[in-house]
């Protein structure tokens, strides 16, 4: 069969991993999927003894999907990011839409259950995790924010009049309001005008503006030193854009939040993993305890469907959380607990467990 031909515009690069970027930035696909595209095609041709992917069929693929999930024992999620960046390849860059690739087995992702913090060990975390990483730790956890959703929030996108923050351009490409927590009016005033001052510093020192969103920057060329569109959370220091090599300020790292929380989380004494998507699980979860409707609930979140909500219904204390469990009104007197023993015995030492032979551990 003849693979069909793609309707797009024919490529200026010849070689692949640039084809494969230009393509993707065709569609409008985000610096990290760009990223994680490059990254697996590059690793599917090197694992291929580094031929070219018009050269390879069906089982190479196969092969290569096998080697992720038998011997790199990847997450069913990895997996399929992984071949959807194969698939892309194929159809989007080399314009082969082969019947082959559909017939390709999708992993099933797993139903996971989101950690959650309590409101106690919410209140024992925040203290803990001090500056600007705390705002922001605050902000994820009051408003239900995503990290990138918070760290790439503009001046002009926080409200203070209507008490909002306006999400721009999230998960989806989609935009949507949230609550402007009280608590953290005078917080974010305070940050505000620390960025204000690395701004004024920036246009003093004639410095390029920030970055803009799609082809803004064209349109409106000095927008990107104006006021309004400068990050709430700026990082200290200049950074170099991947894309357009132009050295401006970016947004604060967002790999800076996860170590602060990582160090707050283990000084709180929480025994959880807990991660910046933790806080929104939590926010989420929280306001279903206290009766907000789950469309509510959505809305707050940005998620498409409510059916990607609904996950918070399952930790919340109307599940399994506030059941009676059978063995709790049993009489106390028929559930003899015998005492653990307090050490391990010594290698080759006999060990009796439940009253039968002994056993030993080497």
């Amino acid at each position: 069969m003849q693979s069909a031909q793609h309707t797009h515009p024919p490529l200026r690069s010849t070689r692949l991993l640039d084809q494969l970027r230009e393509r993707v930035r065709y569609c409008h696909y985000s610096l990290r999927t760009e990223e994680a595209y490059v990254y697996w095609v590059r690793w599917f041709v090197r694992f291929s003894g580094l031929r070219h992917p018009r050269d390879m069929g069906p089982a190479d693929v196969e092969a290569f999907l096998s080697f992720l999930a038998n011997t790199r024992h990847v997450s069913p999620a990895t997996h399929k990011q992984a071949l959807c960046a194969i698939v892309f390849l194929y159809k989007q860059v080399l314009g082969s839409d082969l019947p082959w690739l559909q017939e390709i087995g999708r992993p099933q992702a797993k139903r996971r259950i989101p950690v959650v913090l309590s409101r106690d060990e919410v209140a024992r975390l925040l203290p803990r995790i001090e500056g600007v990483h705390g705002l922001v730790a605050r902000i994820l956890y009051g408003a239900g924010l995503r990290l990138l959703e918070c760290l790439q929030l503009r001046v002009k996108d926080v409200d203070f009049d209507r008490k909002v923050i306006i999400v721009r351009d999230g998960k989806g490409r989609s935009d949507r309001l949230v609550m402007l927590p009280a608590a953290l009016e005078q917080a974010l005033r305070d940050q505000l005008a620390a960025s204000r001052e690395l701004w004024a510093r920036d246009r003093a020192e004639k410095r390029p503006g920030v970055c803009l969103p799609d082809a803004l920057s064209l349109k409106y060329p000095r927008a990107g030193e104006s006021w309004s569109w400068h990050w709430v959370f700026p990082a200290p220091a200049l950074s170099v854009d991947p894309r357009s090599d132009v050295r401006w300020r970016h947004h604060l790292f967002d790999q800076t939040v996860g170590r602060h929380l990582a160090r707050a989380t283990a000084r709180a004494e929480i025994p959880k993993r807990v991660t910046a998507h933790t806080l929104r699980h939590s926010f989420a979860t929280h306001l279903l305890e206290s009766g907000v409707d789950i469309r509510r609930v959505q809305e707050l979140l940005g998620h498409a469907d409510v059916s990607t909500t609904m996950i918070y219904t399952h930790v919340v204390r109307t599940s399994a959380a506030g059941l009676p469990s059978p063995l709790d009104v049993l009489p106390v007197a028929t559930i003899p607990i015998a005492p653990v023993p307090p050490r391990l015995e010594q290698p080759g030492a006999p060990y009796v467990i439940g009253g039968g032979s002994p056993t030993v551990f080497h």
